[in-house]
Parts: structure tokens; sequence; C-alpha cells
């Protein structure tokens, strides 16, 4: 059976905690890899706080908790970084925040078109 490689989007929310842990449950065994990321604007806080320390170290911890590499990337174009980050590390599986704005343009659904190929769970 071929290994897992599940992508877990993380934004500005508090729920990553909760994505990090429906990644993790997605691990089947430790072949599988998952990996964290959070895509910011140049101009773009870490997590919309002051205190991007504390957010950051917090992140660490739980992905570190769930087995999990964090990955912070810095682009203008959010979802093509996130397309390309999925390709790169052959991705089988994302999972991501449902959108407060649920419509085609939401990028969840963008995503979702743009990577048909590969399973979603959006929470």
């Amino acid at each position: 059976m071929e290994n897992a490689n599940i992508m877990v989007c993380v934004t500005q929310q508090k729920n990553s905690k909760r994505l990090i842990l429906t990644g993790s449950e997605i691990k089947k065994n430790d072949d599988d890899n998952l990996y964290i990321i959070h895509v910011v604007t140049e101009n773009q806080s870490f997590l919309n706080q002051n205190n991007d320390g504390k957010a950051l170290e917090y992140l660490f911890r739980v992905a570190q908790e769930a087995g999990a590499e964090l990955t912070v990337l810095r682009s203008e174009e959010v979802l093509d970084t996130m397309i390309e980050f999925a390709l790169e590390n052959e991705i089988t599986d994302i999972v991501i925040g449902k959108s407060p704005d649920e419509s085609a343009d939401s990028l969840p659904e963008k995503l979702e078109r743009e990577l048909d190929f590969i399973r979603f769970t959006k929470l």
C-alpha cells in the first residue's frame, strides 16, 4: 500500500490544533508523512497577532506532538504556493478549514478544484 502524505493547511483561525489532530488521525503508520503548512503574504504577520513568536511556538509544539513537520512559507501567491507544495511533496490528503465564504471563489474550493486527484477533509 502506498504511503500517505498528508498536508494540513493552517491559517489565522484558532482551529489549527483541531486541523492538525485530524491530519494525525489520517496518518495510519510511521511511514506516512504529516506536513503542517501556513502560507503568509509578505506583509502579513504569522497569525495576525502581535506575538508571532508565541503563535509559532504553539503551532510548532502541536505539530511536533502530532509527529509532523511545520513549514511556514511567505508568498504573495498563496494558492499557487499551496499547490506547488502539494505537488512537490506528492500529497495524497489535504486537511483544511472551511471558509466562512463557501463560494466557489473561496481558497479551499479553489484548492480542491486544482488538486481534484487529492482527498480533501474540510472542517
